[in-house]
């Protein structure tokens, strides 16, 4: 008997107290929600809890193993540090809508059944969506509600997923699956959205940058997370995750090197990095994997501190494209420096968090000798350092003196990314605290005197290269631009076949309409005055028709038409009602 609760419970059910308490009592309650949940998943013991019968499946609400415990661990740590950031915001739906999405998170990792996950899993795309609109602008009113439509749509394609494959396989546990199947390609696909992969992706970029300043911090943890969880868990060694991923690492860094809005190049760098994630996971080896998940915990860090230092600075100036920024550093010089750990630690320099993650998987693809994949990672580590690493504290702090003076952000904002920052920096330089946790068993040592030298040679020659791009007047000029991505395909493309569908059913509505709630109705009423004159009168005339006698017949059966228009009770009305009625019980009783 254990003496806790499902560890998704603490943060859901304590998000009600949200909708009445207000000012000091709201922090300090938004602030120990995910103390006492982290608390609560220490009670816990390895194994399956929560265990019972539905419709003959077994449901469990919690599997506890070293692999959703490191997940859980990073997302109760970003959950407070999401609080601390946000207890400046009095918007209730904000507050309740961030922290169900963080148990909705925990409820998806330890799930021990398709239906527990499934369930979580649309909870949080609910949750997100409220995250976007809380902004209450235009764009982000456009941008939420696409959101939710896209992830509908991957949680209608999960679904469907999920029940063929119980229904194939007989169980309801959620445990590896592997691309065997129909069933396991729709589970692919399903999760895939969430993932944010190439042709899937605009949702991200579309979505993050419009949120609100707190709500993009628990955007970029939670759901492409939760979705490589479930991939690490579902789908490990399978060989098409490893072209995705390279695909995800690659394409990104074209965007974001162009992009002007400072969040919505994070949000790009964000789908770079977890193609690392993907590569890891498709390679499916024990360093692969323990790459792939530690730099997913990693990446919550160092992305959630980069999404909160441009928090910050849009907090205080209202500006966030580049073009509008520049020497902040004056103004902001501690937000500066916590941008810089976080600009390093996504670049992978030695003594910071993505230098001990991402070397993994770089590992792992030069040990499969997949010499193009990591040919790919190599390219892609260099753009982040560009668009990521420089860019962003370059463009907000430094560049040109925009002329801005602000006030530093506040100092709760200060404290969540101090919290972060240090993490970034002990765990590069202590990184066996981080691989103590992971999934399986490593002696891995990030810190070999040739991945040292290696990787400090790609970051100088990289550094080198961005400064003489923008010294020759080569490097793409920041302007005031929209960029076109995929999403312009299906904003477009669903106006033209919408058209399209409207002549091609307009038309076929209207001949409906014509025949159906037209024609039709007034034959049948007419037909209904008098069925046996009406079946003698167009009988007679398909019989004249036929033999060509149209004299005599024809003068017969205006007769009989005048004669029944004329009588005050039709005959031959009640005749084919009789007629009716020993048919239904000549029906009845031959089958009974």
């Amino acid at each position: 008997m254990i003496n806790a609760l499902p560890p998704a419970t603490v943060l859901i059910l304590g998000a009600l107290p949200l909708l009445f308490l207000k000012g000091k009592a709201k922090g300090t309650w938004m602030l120990l929600l995910p103390i006492l949940s982290f608390i609560n998943l220490m009670a816990l013991p390895e194994g399956s809890h929560w265990t019972f019968g539905f419709l003959n499946f077994e449901i469990t609400l919690a599997k506890v193993d070293r692999l959703s415990l490191i997940f859980g661990y990073i997302f109760h740590i970003v959950a407070f540090i999401a609080a601390l950031y946000a207890l400046h915001v009095d918007d209730r739906i904000q507050n309740i809508s961030g922290t169900i999405y963080a148990g909705a998170a925990l409820g998806v990792t330890f799930a021990g059944d398709m239906f527990t996950l499934f369930v979580f899993w649309e909870l949080l795309t609910i949750s997100a969506t409220f995250l976007v609109l809380s902004r209450r602008t235009k764009q982000a009113i456009g941008a939420g509600s696409r959101y939710f439509m896209v992830h509908v749509a991957g949680g209608l394609c999960l679904l469907a997923g999920i029940i063929i494959h119980v229904q194939t396989t007989g169980s309801a546990a959620f445990g590896y699956i592997g691309l065997e199947s129909f069933a396991s390609y729709l589970i692919f696909i399903g999760v895939g959205v969430n993932c944010a992969w190439p042709f899937m992706h605009s949702w991200l970029v579309d979505s993050y940058p419009e949120a609100t300043i707190t709500g993009t911090i628990y955007l970029s943890a939670f759901t492409t997370k939760t979705a490589v969880y479930f991939l690490t868990r579902a789908y490990p060694g399978t060989e098409a995750l490893i072209w995705i991923g390279v695909g995800m690492a690659g394409f990104p860094i074209f965007y974001a090197v162009i992009e002007n809005d400072l969040r919505r190049v994070l949000a790009y760098s964000l789908i770079n990095q977890v193609g690392f994630m993907m590569v890891g996971i498709g390679i499916g080896t024990h360093l692969a994997i323990n790459g792939a998940v530690a730099h997913a915990f990693n990446d919550i860090l160092f992305k959630g501190l980069l999404f909160m230092t441009m928090g910050a600075v849009m907090y205080r100036t209202g500006k966030i494209r580049a073009t509008d920024l520049g020497g902040l550093y004056k103004s902001m010089p501690w937000t500066c420096t916590f941008c810089i750990v976080g600009a390093a630690s996504i670049s992978a320099f030695p003594l910071f968090s993505g230098f001990v993650s991402k070397s993994m998987v770089m590992e792992a693809a030069s040990h499969g000798d997949l010499r193009f994949v990591w040919f790919v990672l190599l390219f892609a580590s260099a753009g982040v350092f560009h668009h990521a690493g420089i860019k962003i504290p370059f463009f907000a702090f430094f560049s040109h003196d925009s002329g801005i003076r602000c006030k530093e952000a506040p100092k709760h904002m200060l404290l969540a990314m101090g919290i972060a920052a240090s993490l970034c920096i002990f765990i590069g330089c202590f990184p066996q605290f981080l691989y103590a946790h992971l999934p399986f068993a490593t002696d891995y040592d990030p810190y070999s005197a040739s991945h040292v030298i290696s990787q400090t040679q790609l970051l100088f020659f990289s550094a080198l290269a961005f400064t003489l791009l923008l010294l020759g007047g080569i490097y793409p000029a920041e302007m005031r631009s929209t960029n076109i991505d995929f999403d312009w395909t299906y904003r477009k493309g669903s106006r033209w076949l919408y058209k399209a569908c409207g002549q091609l059913f307009d038309s076929i509505n209207a001949f409906g309409d014509r025949v159906f709630m037209q024609e039709l109705p007034k034959a049948l009423a007419r037909f209904v005055q008098d069925p046996a004159a009406s079946i003698q009168k167009h009988g007679a005339r398909l019989l004249s028709e036929s033999t060509g006698d149209e004299g005599p017949l024809a003068r017969r059966l205006a007769e009989a038409e005048y004669r029944t228009k004329n009588s005050a009770y039709p005959v031959g009305g009640g005749v084919f009602l009789a007629v009716i009625f020993l048919g239904v019980l000549s029906l009845f009783y031959m089958l009974f």
